[in-house]
């Protein structure tokens, strides 16, 4: 194995270790509450959706392609192909949307009781819970779609109707279909990392007028940077910095991929090292928090 394979299977299989050691500690921590019979709060609900989601996309593509950096090469079937492709797209759609609500549902709990959010404060567990049960539900429609275009083996398919994805392989129709789906796919994500800068901001305001109200009765010697106030718009403005970072690379990623009819495997790792960071990263960014 040359040098910069043994880097990237490095790479691969220290973030696919590190996230399913950090998503199963949380798991570990919410089941020990439960068994405690603790009550949790209805941002924990929608965080162990998240969890889920996590585990879903390293399982699908962390393990797969950190065996085959490893050097085992076509070990996966058609069925095995179209499954890890459709684990991955469900656990992303999942993973944005439930971190989209989990920010909406922050942005109507703190907002004041003089505000037009206030009223939703009651009503809000049942709509986002809802909401966060449809995503599931649309995650499986809307991606059933993809695996149907997949395969593990050429088949003895016209080479350049075929693009390679290391482990598998994608049918190339036309031009046109291909800059459509570049164009439509990252739409649904587009608009949820909207949302969610939309509410996070909103929080972030809400913040700052709160620590304007209250510094007239803080002592004189009193650093904001100690406040709950900071600490609370840190901690969301890391969440969705973060977030939004690697996402948006994600997205670019994927418009650039869906262009090209036999991408290097460079650039096929890079994108999965992309999608697999977000679900790494999750739960110890949940834990410092």
């Amino acid at each position: 194995m040359e040098s910069s394979g043994i880097v990237i299977s490095v790479i691969f299989l220290s973030q696919t270790a590190v996230g399913i050691l950090g998503n199963s500690f949380l798991l570990y921590h919410y089941l020990m509450l439960y068994l405690e019979g603790c009550k949790l709060k209805f941002t924990d609900w929608i965080l162990q959706h998240l969890i889920v989601a996590n585990f879903l996309t390293l399982l699908s593509k962390g393990v797969p392609h950190t065996v085959s950096a490893f050097g085992l090469k076509d070990f996966l079937n058609d069925i095995g192909c179209k499954l890890i492709f459709y684990l991955h797209r469900i656990g992303r759609g999942v993973s944005i949307s439930s971190t989209c609500f989990l920010s909406v549902f922050q942005a109507i709990t703190i907002s004041p009781k003089a505000s037009r959010w206030a009223q939703l404060k009651i009503k809000s567990p049942r709509y986002i819970s809802s909401c966060v049960y449809m995503s599931w539900v649309l995650s499986f429609i809307v991606n059933i779609a993809f695996p149907m275009y997949m395969t593990a083996r050429p088949n003895n398919r016209n080479i350049t109707r075929l693009r390679v994805y290391e482990l598998c392989y994608t049918v190339h129709y036309d031009e046109t279909s291909d800059l459509l789906n570049a164009i439509f796919l990252p739409v649904p994500d587009a608009w949820l990392i909207l949302l969610m800068l939309w509410s996070s901001g909103y929080m972030v305001c809400i913040l700052y007028r709160h620590k304007q109200r209250m510094k007239h009765i803080h002592r004189s010697n009193f650093s904001f940077r100690s406040s709950p106030e900071f600490r609370a718009t840190k901690t969301i403005l890391l969440l969705v910095s973060t977030y939004v970072f690697i996402y948006t690379i994600s997205c670019v990623l994927q418009v650039i991929m869906a262009q090209m009819y036999n991408p290097t495997s460079l650039s096929v790792y890079i994108s999965l090292i992309a999608d697999t960071c977000f679900p790494t990263v999750t739960p110890f960014l949940v834990i410092r928090c």
